[in-house]
């Protein structure tokens, strides 16, 4: 089974264990190699792994570079692990600089909805970064859990990310699920990856989507250009299918909607609502406020969409079979405080 892995944009996608420990103190590094006659026709991640095992350099941690966008090829980004090379092909791996190597247990308040032996269920606060990275060493969701957990996490996930089956983005709110032992996160990432894992998520989106209920199954990849966003691609990419409803419409120039994901791919349903014509309010990457869209409005809706600080995207349910006891449990949490306040301002305005 193929797993996903993505470390450095996130919001919906899931994290099977990776041995990605960093090497503290490790400077950036390029690695550049040519494709042999033995490896013509394997798959990409398992020709560099072979090719460049001397480097030190893992099939998972070549995937996860792949995933990021650190390998190319004659000036081209290369973000399909499963790709078949040819020989003679030359291909450039970039190693960005390592993180250092442990996060610190830090004493930061967490909102559990739920806790046992196996697993812990978090109402993850907008504004919270998941786990430490460039330009957030400390001050996350894994810091904390650290310090919650003591050593029980130590080894799940990799020391990075212990425990964090799956992710979401900095200034979403809502639900993750948390693994506390080796068995957990295999049951967990196993749910993630054959799609039984169920999660509803609730957004204000510009307009009210017409027709109110749909799917958008459309492929979602790095963006040609601009590595830093996604973008649905009509090659390549990987699959992506989003279910969505309207909840309600908040006057005529916004809607509360239910998303359903059938899969997790990075910024999925923000990439997958713009697609359609209706970005996030708030977004900063995929929904900028045009012009067209405010037109007409009163001053007070307009401030409230305009100035609204963050994607307007909450996790609002998880359900899955529980690794220890196998019975299916399901936890909701309500909106957060802001995300009610647009919703109130956008229907009293």
């Amino acid at each position: 089974m193929e797993l996903d892995l993505d470390d450095d944009l996130c919001d919906e996608e899931f994290l099977p264990a990776a041995d990605d420990a960093p090497v503290q103190g490790a400077g950036p590094a390029d690695h550049d190699t040519i494709i042999d006659g033995d490896r013509d026709g394997d798959r990409l991640d398992k020709a560099l792994a072979d090719l460049l095992a001397a480097a030190g350099l893992s099939r998972s941690r070549l995937r996860a570079l792949i995933d990021q966008g650190h390998v190319s090829t004659g000036g081209q980004t290369i973000d399909d692990a499963s790709r078949r090379v040819k020989a003679g092909q030359t291909f450039r791996v970039h190693v960005p600089a390592s993180a250092p190597a442990l996060p610190v247990p830090q004493d930061i308040p967490l909102v559990i909805i739920h806790e046992d032996e196996d697993l812990l269920v978090i109402d993850k606060p907008a504004g919270m970064v998941v786990h430490p990275a460039a330009g957030n060493p400390d001050g996350t969701l894994v810091n904390a859990l650290l310090h919650h957990c003591g050593d029980r996490l130590s080894g799940i996930g990799g020391v990075r990310r212990p425990g964090i089956v799956h992710r979401l983005d900095k200034d979403t709110s809502g639900l993750m699920v948390v693994a506390k032992n080796d068995r957990a996160h295999q049951a967990l990432s196993a749910q993630f990856a054959d799609r039984s894992l169920s999660r509803t998520y609730q957004a204000v989106v510009w307009a009210v989507p017409n027709p109110r209920t749909g799917e958008i199954n459309a492929n979602i990849g790095r963006h040609p250009t601009d590595r830093k966003r996604m973008a649905v691609l009509d090659r390549g990419g990987k699959v992506a299918i989003t279910r969505y409803s309207t909840l309600r419409a908040l006057g005529p120039a916004a809607a509360l909607i239910e998303c359903k994901l059938l899969t997790g791919r990075t910024h999925q349903i923000r990439v997958h609502m713009t697609h359609v014509g209706h970005p996030l309010v708030g977004d900063p990457v995929y929904g900028r406020v045009r012009t067209g869209r405010t037109r007409g409005l009163s001053e007070g809706v307009k401030q409230a969409l305009e100035t609204f600080p963050r994607q307007a995207l909450h996790a609002a349910a998880i359900e899955f079979i529980h690794p220890a006891t196998g019975a299916k449990v399901r936890f909701e949490t309500v909106l957060p405080d802001d995300f009610k306040g647009l919703i109130h301002a956008l229907e009293v305005l």
